[in-house]
């Protein structure tokens, strides 16, 4: 089991939309972030003083499914924020909504160690998938000494751990279940299965984080075939990005293991079209739906720690 962490969130002017920060309890970092209409107080914070990692998050204009995100790091982030600030216009950055900035509260973080960041974070973000990335290659710098780069790695992931609770997961690693055929199913999350015999379609899952997991190799429809548009960008945008690959017979393959916010999105796509995956989606050789699962989950819980006694 995971081990639990403690985020402390600050309101540095007490509105929900305004200036935030956020720490780890034994970590260095320090986390600021804010909408760009707030930057005139982003840039006068000692934080933007420092040296640091930066993020420039705002929607895309071509793909409404996830946002624009710029990575970037400088050691005087102020002056950065203001040059990308007067780049409206002027075919620059100029997409950006919202700012997130990460320093070190004993101020250990040099140039070589965010320029490794830097490089780091941006491969990590495009192996997630969950952004458009406005950078360029990620270019690797292995000059950091060997203990540098492990402190690095841990900070690193102590910044994908704090940027989802802060509302940014572009940084969060897609599922990691192997392939289709050899992941096991276990008590917490069984394989589920999801079939349309008449068009030869089955597809398999598994809820992983939080997450519903639509496992490599599984298959889907050829294309959108409702009148309802639902979440058929989700499904374009998936052709797009090469996660459904065309299969013989009109269908489609999965391939790699791909995250969905609900067994309902996952469905919808495997599908077509709109779909209730709670009870589209089975414990794999059973007729137990996904709800049916929860349902049996919940009673359990509730029995074991003894609700309803007297």
């Amino acid at each position: 089991m995971t081990q639990g962490r403690s985020i402390r969130l600050f309101l540095v002017d007490g509105a929900p939309n305004g200036l935030l920060t956020a720490e780890i309890m034994n970590w260095t970092g320090h986390v600021l972030t804010g909408p760009r209409s707030k930057l005139p107080e982003i840039i006068e914070r000692p934080e933007c003083a420092r040296t640091g990692i930066y993020f420039l998050v705002g929607p895309d204009p071509d793909n409404s499914m996830r946002p624009l995100v710029y990575v970037g790091e400088s050691d005087d982030v102020a002056a950065r924020l203001k040059q990308h600030n007067r780049e409206e216009g002027k075919g620059g950055k100029d997409f950006w909504e919202k700012v997130c900035l990460v320093t070190s509260k004993d101020q250990n973080l040099t140039k070589a160690h965010v320029k490794y960041l830097e490089s780091r974070l941006m491969a990590q973000a495009k192996r997630a998938g969950r952004c458009g990335l406005v950078n360029g290659t990620a270019h690797e710098y292995g000059v950091l000494p060997e203990a540098d780069q492990s402190d690095m790695a841990f900070f690193a992931e102590q910044i994908r751990i704090v940027l989802p609770v802060l509302g940014f997961d572009f940084l969060k690693a897609p599922a990691e279940t192997g392939s289709a055929q050899q992941t096991p199913a276990s008590p917490d999350s069984p394989i589920f299965e999801m079939a349309i015999p008449k068009y030869g379609i089955n597809a398999r899952a598994r809820e992983i984080d939080g997450e519903f997991v639509v496992l490599e190799g599984s298959l889907a429809r050829e294309s959108w075939v409702s009148e309802h548009k639902g979440y058929s960008d989700l499904f374009q945008q998936l052709v797009q990005d090469g996660v459904l690959a065309p299969e013989e017979a009109d269908k489609r393959r999965f391939t790699k293991d791909h995250s969905f916010s609900s067994p309902s999105a996952a469905a919808a796509v495997v599908s077509g079209r709109n779909a209730n995956g709670r009870t589209s989606w089975f414990v794999e050789g059973t007729r137990t739906s996904y709800s049916d699962w929860q349902d049996e989950i919940i009673s359990q819980q509730s029995h074991d720690s003894g609700e309803g006694s007297v």
